[in-house]
């Protein structure tokens, strides 16, 4: 126990790149790893509550499987003996999917999601199943089966939702990179709040399967402290698959070599509100920071007040819980008291909309996704704040200066780029005088992740942000 606790101290912040050199390298083992991570999920999860499910038995296992390929001298791939969380809205066989709520608590679908089956392929190890708010639903970090998750920043304010385990283990510094979901910005808005790059790709980039409640709007996509790590999974887990009818089947780029690309002058959008965002003015001046470093880079940058003519947040309401209510409407019927009462409200707004009201928003949501288009013919890159808040007190649904928004509408920029698939990211742009993180979101034209990855990776060298980390004691 001594050992695998020094090898955590030692091993805790370290980046992906350095832990696998250092296991093909025979430096460090799978094993050795594993302990050491499952050392430290014991001594910061009692604060944290990252976790839906850990079988550390398994977990072991997988390391020792990895441990009698290498050997063997069989050919591993990129993620060799690497350990990464899922998030519990994603299926991994042998365990249960519960979706952060009590009507499923105990339900298995003993399937990997195409995302575990890469990264298994790629001599990952599957740590667990993270926490997630109840189907997704919320932007914070708390759901009625597993609790409230806490932010690595400070314990007593969220790291934002629905990905709240997967930011929360990685900001802790207890693993490189998790998989989170992003329906709304359930990867950008934790990255965010939790000084994280995360990344949502182009629409159907990485596959979906089974099929999401909300399959029109769901992605999946990495949460890490570096973008190359990011780069490194990405890399692995996107690409076509048969099983997902939205799935994008063009080669995908080499983001890893994206990372080290320097980039071409972007002619950059930079809108605060995109016409109708409601910002504090510490989170500008954070963000107006970094945009100033994209100048300095070389990039034009050109103030656009306004983006979209309206706010389309009744677009996304109207498919994103349509689409849960109507998975759900049995649960809904028989044991809504068990449902998370302001998911409730929602679900129950949106499966009452009349058919005609619906295909309404569904053409609506077309012209948008046109609009969005067209913007990228003027501009190479568009980027906004990612959040109008930084991370606020647990327990909360809404920031307390939006609170005349819903529980995800006050996300602002984040929920219309699942409503146009365009690939999207947060960058950790500064700190709070309070020190809480605020992140930069860039938004880039369809299918150019690489744009992301390489402005990201410049940003990271420029202004790095590895470096700052959380004052957290193990209990």
């Amino acid at each position: 126990m001594g050992q695998a606790r020094d090898l955590g101290d030692s091993l805790r912040f370290a980046s992906l790149q350095q832990l696998r050199a250092a296991i093909m390298e025979r430096r460090l083992s799978p094993l050795e790893l594993v302990d050491a991570t499952l050392d430290l999920v014991d001594r910061f999860e009692p604060q944290l509550n990252c976790f839906a499910y850990l079988d550390r038995r398994e977990v072991r296992l997988q390391a020792r499987n990895i441990e009698g390929r290498l050997r063997r001298g069989d050919e591993l791939g990129p993620l060799t003996g690497i350990p990464i969380a899922i998030k519990d809205l994603i299926t991994v066989a042998g365990g249960p999917t519960q979706f952060g709520s009590r009507v499923m608590r105990g339900k298995h679908i003993e399937q990997d999601a195409p995302v575990v089956e890469r990264i298994r392929a790629a001599g990952g190890i599957i740590l667990g199943k993270t926490t997630t708010s109840e189907f997704g639903c919320k932007a914070v970090g708390d759901s009625p089966l597993t609790g409230i998750t806490r932010n690595p920043w400070n314990l007593d304010k969220t790291p934002g939702g629905s990905s709240c385990g997967a930011a929360a283990l990685v900001a802790a510094g207890i693993t490189p990179v998790a998989i989170g979901t992003d329906g709304g910005g359930s990867i950008r808005i934790p990255a965010s709040m939790t000084g994280l790059f995360g990344i949502k790709g182009q629409f159907g980039r990485v596959p979906v399967y089974p099929a999401s409640a909300t399959p029109t709007l769901a992605h999946v996509g990495p949460l890490s402290r570096r973008v190359t790590d990011a780069a490194t999974v990405m890399n692995v887990i996107a690409g076509g698959d048969e099983r997902d009818p939205g799935s994008v089947w063009a080669q995908p780029m080499d983001y890893e070599q994206a990372c080290r690309r320097t980039s071409d002058p972007l002619r950059i959008a930079w809108s605060p509100t995109l016409g109708y965002g409601e910002p504090t003015g510490e989170t500008i001046e954070i963000v107006q920071s970094a945009v100033t470093a994209l100048q300095d880079l070389g990039h034009t940058v050109d103030l656009v007040e306004r983006v979209f003519p309206e706010d389309p947040v009744d677009l996304w309401v109207a498919e994103f819980y349509a689409g849960v209510g109507t998975r759900m409407a049995d649960a809904l019927s028989r044991d809504r008291e068990a449902i998370d009462p302001e998911v409730v409200v929602e679900l129950d707004a949106a499966v009452a909309q009349e058919m005609g009201a619906y295909y309404q928003s569904v053409f609506r949501r077309y012209d948008f996704r046109e609009t969005v288009r067209k913007f990228f013919n003027d501009y190479d890159l568009l980027v906004t704040p990612t959040l109008p808040v930084e991370a606020f007190d647990v327990g909360l649904p809404t920031p307390p200066t939006h609170r005349h928004r819903s529980i995800v509408s006050w996300s602002y920029y984040t929920y219309p780029f699942n409503l146009s698939g365009h690939p999207a990211a947060s960058v950790p742009a500064g700190f709070t005088r309070d020190g809480l993180p605020v992140g930069l979101q860039l938004v880039a034209p369809a299918l150019r992740e690489d744009r992301l990855f390489s402005v990201a990776s410049a940003l990271e060298q420029l202004r790095p942000w590895s470096h700052h980390l959380p004052a957290l004691q193990a209990s």
